[in-house]
């Protein structure tokens, strides 16, 4: 089923594409706000330089000025202070670590970002076990023997499609990853005809892109994307189809989120990482992989990342912050390795050709572990 690339020479209703990405559109001509000020309004003048004309103002008691002598001796008492203050938080992380957010010290892996807000190491471990404890609520099944119109082939396709679209909008792997979910979600209780399915699947990007991204793409682009070979109303209506089949709830989990929280309990490197996002991007085109739970498919992707690398096995601290063990992960590996040295399909080229780039440390020319190697730590 090939899907347009968007080669619409017709370009005059919509935004402009460069090979990088979306220009920035304006939303639409601004009236510009008069300098003067409206008839009997107070004059203009500059923000917080007198913000209350006190100065204007001659007080019948004025305030005595402060001893400039205890007005220091204050200062350098605060300052003291603060200094103890720093210093009680250097002699209280372990404390921090080990009461309040109960995890042994052995396991601590948020500890070194405690004074980065960005963060919010007081609560990532039970973010993460929330977002593990709602996948039970999206378990899917192989709903493809249900389809009547469609098959694993046709879908397959259209994820690759979602792929160049993701490079192209230059969107993040976490609205890719949604969006593949929020599709597999609604044609798990929906019939779709084949000429319906790409509409389908670039409604599920604008949706997922209104949720993960800062500046999505709009309607149009992504009509544009599929050759306008649906009209506005036919998007909207998918929209608000797919959100209703989904009870709008599209806080869905993906593994991306876990594999980089994973990868954090081995330090793993930038290129480690890469490899195991490489084997979890593949592995959206499988319909093996859909039932699989999101966590428990990036440790298994992490797990033969880590083994090719050299890098050892899954190690306690993998075990704690993941909750699965080696034989846990066994069955779901074993599923992975056969996808990677299985005969690549000419038509499904989009993922290995992104991550054969430098930008992505080439990982996808990296030979495949042999599967003794991997057994050996699966045991």
């Amino acid at each position: 089923m090939p899907f347009s690339r968007g080669k619409n020479p017709n370009t005059s209703k919509i935004p402009k594409l460069h090979p990088k990405g979306l220009e920035n559109q304006q939303d639409g001509p601004q009236t510009k706000r008069s300098s003067s000020s409206p008839q009997g309004a107070p004059k203009k003048r500059t923000a917080f330089v007198d913000i209350t004309n006190a100065h204007k103002i001659e007080l019948s008691n004025p305030i005595k000025k402060k001893d400039p002598v205890k007005k220091l001796q204050k200062k350098v008492s605060v300052l003291s202070k603060n200094d103890v203050n720093l210093k009680d938080l250097k002699h209280t992380k372990n404390f921090i670590i080990s009461y309040v957010f109960q995890i042994p010290p052995e396991y601590d892996i948020d500890s070194e970002h405690l004074s980065d807000s960005v963060h919010a190491v007081e609560y990532a471990k039970d973010i993460f076990d929330y977002l593990k404890s709602r996948e039970e609520k999206f378990v899917l099944h192989d709903y493809m023997a249900d389809e009547q119109n469609l098959n694993s082939n046709m879908r397959a396709i259209l994820v690759d499609w979602l792929v160049e679209v993701q490079e192209n909008f230059e969107l993040n792997h976490e609205t890719l990853y949604l969006a593949v979910k929020m599709t597999d979600h609604y044609l798990a209780v929906s019939q779709a005809r084949r000429e319906s399915l790409q509409l389908i699947g670039s409604t599920a990007m604008l949706i997922a892109s209104k949720f993960e991204e800062r500046a999505p793409p709009c309607v149009d682009d992504f009509l544009y994307i599929c050759d306008d070979a649906y009209k506005r109303s036919q998007l909207i209506a998918m929209e608000i189809s797919i959100l209703q089949a989904l009870n709008f709830d599209i806080n869905i989990p993906v593994p991306y989120r876990f594999l980089r929280r994973y990868a954090k309990c081995v330090n793993a490197g930038m290129d480690t990482l890469t490899l195991a996002r490489f084997i979890c991007e593949l592995s959206l085109l499988e319909m093996d992989f859909v039932p699989v739970r999101a966590s428990l498919l990036a440790s298994a992707c992490l797990l033969i990342a880590l083994v090719t690398k050299d890098l050892g096995g899954w190690t306690q601290c993998l075990q704690f912050h993941s909750g699965y063990s080696v034989e846990d992960l066994a069955p779901v590996v074993r599923k992975l390795h056969d996808m990677l040295i299985g005969p690549p399909d000419s038509k499904l080229a989009v993922i290995r050709s992104k991550y054969a780039h430098k930008v992505f440390f080439e990982v996808a020319l990296i030979p495949t572990v042999s599967l003794e190697t991997l057994e050996g730590f699966l045991k």
